[in-house]
């Protein structure tokens, strides 16, 4: 495994496009903070009505079969045209207090579906529309659900799955994503994965954000954290929901629920037990990891050091600048991590 490299200065070499910030979102910050400032193409409403250029959207349910009654929701979003191949089921799995409503999965499945590619918008446990039909939330590491929502795919919605899957995961979905195709590597026909600003050391990543340059994001994260986890559907003690409210950061929430919750001694429990960067050498599906370096909440140094390892598969996709699933680049309207993305699942194995 080498790093590829989208400015030339940086070294190494690269086939993708070098990308270059478009104004006035110059510099990390307004990268970020871009898709929440700006209004989104057209209303939700319409984009379900109307995904893409034009295309037909419906909800599916995908039972979690695991006892706990959870079930996971759904937007499927498909091409007008289906007299075409049907090429593989594109899955968008979202971050941290995100879901299908999040302008980055929107603004993805908008371009692929006008590229001609059936995507489904996955809401993990507890997130989005999947929160009034859960009683538990998903977390970092929470692979099984996304092993369970794939199979759930092909033994209700048989037809989707039939030509396979494409897998792209953003922020801490794409985490999750990495340590699944480690852990599940011949369990499904998966031909090519990509993640987006993916916290591929989960303690590096909490101790980022906790400066104080991170303070708005922190505040504002934990706030849709704690508006997730109290949610109709959601089961949590009295107890927990008063640790909750008082934890001020997100490695207290994670110290304090996350963790105990899901069998972990403490936060750097989860987060060691849990980080991609220690599955990544199990990888046997073509993964790209897309990251910008001026990236405000996740460190450099795990993808330096992912770069340094010996694995065929994986394939660190590098740029200066972009911050956290930004990317908005000069000349186009779709992020440039859409354009990257299309050009890694449609080039030659």
């Amino acid at each position: 495994m080498s790093s590829i490299y989208t400015d030339p200065s940086d070294g190494g070499s690269s086939s993708y496009p070098r990308f270059n910030p478009r104004l006035p979102w110059l510099g990390a910050d307004l990268q970020t903070l871009r898709n929440a400032l700006v209004q989104r193409q057209r209303p939700l409403e319409a984009s379900k009505s109307r995904a893409g250029e034009g295309a037909a959207g419906r909800r599916l349910h995908l039972d979690l079969d695991d006892g706990t009654g959870d079930v996971l929701c759904a937007w499927l979003q498909e091409p007008d045209d289906a007299s075409k191949p049907a090429r593989p089921l594109l899955v968008l799995i979202h971050g941290l207090a995100g879901c299908e409503e999040s302008s980055y999965m929107e603004m993805s499945a908008r371009s692929f579906v006008a590229l001609g590619y059936r995507v489904l918008r996955l809401n993990l446990r507890g997130a989005g529309p999947s929160r009034a039909s859960c009683r538990l939330q998903y977390h970092a590491g929470c692979t099984v659900d996304l092993k369970a929502a794939l199979h759930a795919l092909q033994r209700d919605h048989s037809k989707l799955g039939e030509a396979g899957f494409l897998l792209a995961g953003f922020s801490l979905g794409g985490n999750m994503l990495l340590k699944f195709l480690a852990e599940y590597p011949d369990e499904f026909c998966i031909h090519k994965a990509v993640t987006v600003s993916a916290p591929l050391d989960l303690s590096a990543t909490a101790q980022r954000i906790l400066k104080p340059r991170n303070a708005l994001y922190q505040r504002h994260l934990l706030s849709r954290m704690r508006k997730e986890c109290f949610g109709r559907g959601a089961e949590i003690s009295p107890a927990e929901k008063e640790r909750v409210l008082a934890a001020r950061s997100i490695y207290q929430y994670d110290e304090v629920f996350i963790a105990p919750r899901n069998g972990y001694r403490g936060a750097e429990h989860y987060y060691a037990e849990n980080s991609a960067k220690s599955f990544l050498s199990e990888i046997r599906c073509p993964t790209l990891l897309i990251q910008s370096l001026d990236d405000p909440w996740i460190p450099e140094q795990a993808y330096r050091e992912a770069a340094s390892r010996s694995n065929e598969f994986v394939y660190p996709l590098l740029a200066r600048g972009g911050g956290h699933l930004g990317f908005h680049g000069k000349r186009s309207e779709v992020p440039w991590h859409n354009l990257c993305m299309k050009q890694f699942f449609e080039q030659s194995a």
